[in-house]
């Protein structure tokens, strides 16, 4: 099943536009990448797809990283999110199906998790704060400004991302926000966390 499940995902792996095109119809292409909202197919930018590179290992194409959630996984995940499956089976047969391969029968079902990186995690702050961006021109400018601070461009250890991942105390819906992403550190400069501070969307104050 393993290598059913591998070999599926690399054959998707080589058209991964054609993929993401016909199961992520809300994105678009931006470079090599096809971004979406997440893989549900929800309108938004916070999830990008790669769409070339070699067939495994880091840079692999076909691979997705969700930077609001921290999640991530390959275009088998996105079959199953996107067409609501649960069972691997399905998945693999949908799969067989958008391939043109003759269907298999007596595939073992089961319902695996999506390769996930833990929220809160080392890796979950590096991949957010891969995903923001330098703050000059950005609303993290003029929240420095307002608060008589001078920003130091070029460090890093500040950057902004424009739909950070927000999940009000109250238990209310989770939205999307602009935020001011601070690097958190150990002595060794190794990135060990992400301090995030949601912004109005003209930087004057925060959300």
């Amino acid at each position: 099943m393993a290598r059913d499940a591998a070999e599926l995902s690399r054959r998707l792996a080589r058209d991964a536009e054609a993929v993401c095109r016909h199961y992520l119809p809300n994105g678009r292409r931006q470079g090599q990448y096809w971004t979406v909202g997440d893989a549900r197919n929800t309108p938004g930018r916070s999830m990008f797809v790669r769409l070339k590179g070699p067939e495994a290992g880091p840079g692999a194409a076909g691979h997705w990283t969700d930077a609001a959630t921290a999640e991530h996984g390959d275009l088998l995940d996105v079959i199953r999110e996107s067409c609501g499956l649960t069972s691997f089976g399905d998945v693999a047969e949908e799969a067989r199906r958008f391939l043109s391969l003759p269907r298999v029968d007596l595939v073992p079902t089961i319902n695996p998790a999506p390769a996930r990186t833990a929220m809160g995690s080392p890796e979950a702050a590096r991949r957010l704060i891969a995903m923001a961006q330098p703050i000059r021109g950005t609303p993290v400018e003029t929240y420095l400004a307002s608060r008589c601070i001078m920003p130091i461009y070029g460090a890093g250890a500040l950057r902004y991302h424009p739909s950070c991942y927000y999940r009000p105390d109250d238990g209310g819906p989770a939205e999307r926000r602009p935020a001011m992403i601070a690097s958190v550190t150990d002595l060794q400069g190794r990135i060990t966390g992400a301090h995030r501070t949601w912004l109005a969307p003209d930087g004057s104050a925060k959300a």
